[in-house]
């Protein structure tokens, strides 16, 4: 029987009655696989949170000590790694279409170590600024690519799910860079010179000065390897990515693409653990070939005569030249937008200030407080890893974006009416650090998992890689702003620094409220419907249903022509 329709996979997962879970463990291939990609946001998050410790380590500050004492150039710093990544994930594009999204993943893991490595070994300004830069690159790359290549190998019931890996990923690689540098800036003493008493700061509050407080032998206490051990250990799982993805898959729909049909069709019985001839994954096989079709068929009729970066170009500009498509791509760089402008990585970058700004004073205390951060930051991004697939992408974006508009009033009103004195005040303190950590987890189950699933998710197939560049770039750039005005803004705007984001967040959940469609259990071929693309969605389905009719007719002759064999072969 010929079917009239693309069928959605969700549809066929509740008509059995699966749920989530349940799907999950039926295909542990397809979850390992998507977890082992997420490798790649837990070298963002690593390198993200290394970042805010080693600023504070005294080794660092001496080797360093225009970084360590100018807000600015410390800025500069951390946003140097951002505008890199910028840059790596709007070029990443054209790389995964013309090298595969496993490609592009290895290529980024090789610029990545290079980057690493020279953080690790940087004697100079100009080499850790180029370490980051490096290392930047190659994480733009990465954030653009790996969600990308998660939700075009998923099944519509659990690609959110599976996105979400990412986002936990991310914060499991903050968590590990915050405790692992706890432990290594001990690495020698946890000063650099404690022979000798710190002569910056005031009188009541000293603090450390790199430029007069260090013996002539320089740092006698803590070493080098304090924050270069940090910088060397993101390498070890760089290189697992690397070597561990030339094992799996390449994307069905880019071999489509590539006009290797039996390649894309081996390589989605592999994915969904099923055989090539079953009729379930023959039609899911035909609905991606039908989209494949329509576009080259599409960008034949509308570019004709252009190729190579004429054509790229003219791609590019179709992201903008219906309304559907300006709503698509506005909707990802909106998502993108407010994710960075809830000033989720201005506390990730700045926490120990941030704490400090609350009353909490000493080094190791500032850094456990980090680490806590990290935990929660953690453990709150498990629901969205259970609830994005049942309750939907907005109700999860509207709860995240009022909790975190609240929570930084609270803290802005606190630092606002107690100031300096939050470290007598004792229970304003508390209550503006709890408050900390209440942003932390609306942010964590919200903006943060959904901000890389939304994108990777709503584009069309031709589009996709060069819209999630798009897309992608918009959040480094925003994270670039916000890495680079940050220290600034906390030093002369105090507590208008959390009032000023606090009305982002507000902005944001109007923005979901009247702007943002509901995805869930949608197939990345239904989205045309969502988006009100109906001559697009209906032109699919009629090449669906020729690709069906033809696969039909083939696989009935092949039924007759091995009856007949049978027939032939009897005595």
């Amino acid at each position: 029987m010929v079917r009239t329709e693309p069928t959605d996979d969700q549809a066929l997962f509740a008509a059995s009655g699966k749920g989530v879970m349940r799907q999950l463990r039926e295909n542990p291939y397809i979850l390992g696989l998507a977890s082992f990609a997420s490798l790649g946001g837990f070298l963002f998050g690593y390198d993200q949170g290394v970042v805010s410790g080693v600023l504070t380590m005294e080794s660092f500050a001496v080797r360093f000590p225009r970084i360590y004492m100018d807000s600015g150039f410390k800025g500069w710093f951390v946003s140097s790694l951002l505008l890199a990544a910028w840059f790596g994930s709007l070029i990443n594009g054209p790389i995964a279409d013309r090298y595969g999204r496993r490609g592009s993943i290895i290529m980024a893991v090789v610029v990545f170590t290079l980057g690493s490595a020279v953080q690790a070994g940087a004697i100079s300004v100009g080499m850790v600024f180029a370490g980051r830069a490096v290392a930047g690159l190659a994480v733009g790359m990465l954030t653009m690519i790996v969600p990308m290549y998660m939700s075009e190998v998923s099944t519509p019931g659990i690609r959110g799910t599976l996105v979400v890996l990412q986002q936990l990923s991310i914060t499991l690689g903050i968590l590990v860079s915050y405790w692992l540098e706890f432990g290594t800036a001990y690495i020698g003493g946890h000063r650099c010179a404690p022979n000798i008493p710190y002569s910056g700061g005031s009188s009541s509050s000293p603090t450390f000065n790199p430029l007069r407080d260090v013996g002539p032998n320089g740092c006698t206490g803590q070493s080098d390897a304090s924050w270069r051990v940090p910088f060397a250990l993101q390498i070890l799982p760089g290189l697992i990515l690397g070597i561990g993805m030339l094992f799996f898959p390449e994307s069905p729909r880019y071999l489509l693409m590539r006009q290797k049909d039996e390649l894309a069709l081996s390589a989605l019985a592999r994915l969904r653990r099923g055989d090539p001839g079953d009729s379930l994954l023959r039609t899911e096989f035909l609905a991606i070939k039908a989209e494949v079709r329509f576009e080259e068929s599409y960008a034949r009729d509308k570019y004709p005569g252009k190729s190579g970066l004429k054509l790229y170009l003219a791609e590019y500009k179709s992201l903008i030249s219906t309304r559907p498509a300006f709503k698509r791509l506005s909707v990802g760089c909106c998502v993108m937008f407010f994710q960075q402008f809830l000033f989720c990585n201005g506390m990730i970058y700045y926490a120990p200030f941030i704490f400090g700004q609350l009353g909490l004073k000493g080094q190791t205390t500032s850094l456990l407080a980090t680490g806590v951060y990290g935990i929660v930051n953690t453990l709150s991004t498990l629901p969205a890893l259970f609830l994005i697939d049942k309750v939907g992408r907005r109700p999860l974006l509207m709860c995240g974006a009022f909790g975190c508009f609240v929570s930084l009033t609270v803290v802005g009103s606190i630092i606002g009416r107690y100031g300096s004195t939050l470290q007598t005040e004792k229970a304003a303190a508390w209550t503006g650090i709890a408050f900390i950590y209440i942003y932390d987890i609306n942010f964590s189950y919200s903006f943060a998992p959904i901000g890389w699933v939304l994108p990777s998710e709503i584009f069309t197939l031709a589009n996709r890689s060069k819209a999630m560049s798009i897309t992608t770039s918009t959040t480094w750039m925003c994270n670039f702003i916000i890495g680079l005005v940050t220290p600034d803004m906390l030093e002369t705007l105090t507590w208008g620094t959390y009032i000023f984001f606090a009305m982002f967040a507000l902005m944001s959940l109007g923005f979901v409220y009247y702007f943002v469609p509901e995805t869930r259990g949608k197939s990345l071929e239904d989205m045309d419907v969502i988006f009100g693309d109906t001559a697009a969605h209906e032109e699919k389905m009629r090449l669906f249903n020729i690709a069906n009719e033809l696969s039909e007719s083939l696989v009935d002759g092949q039924k007759k022509q091995s009856l007949a064999e049978e027939v032939e072969s009897k005595p």
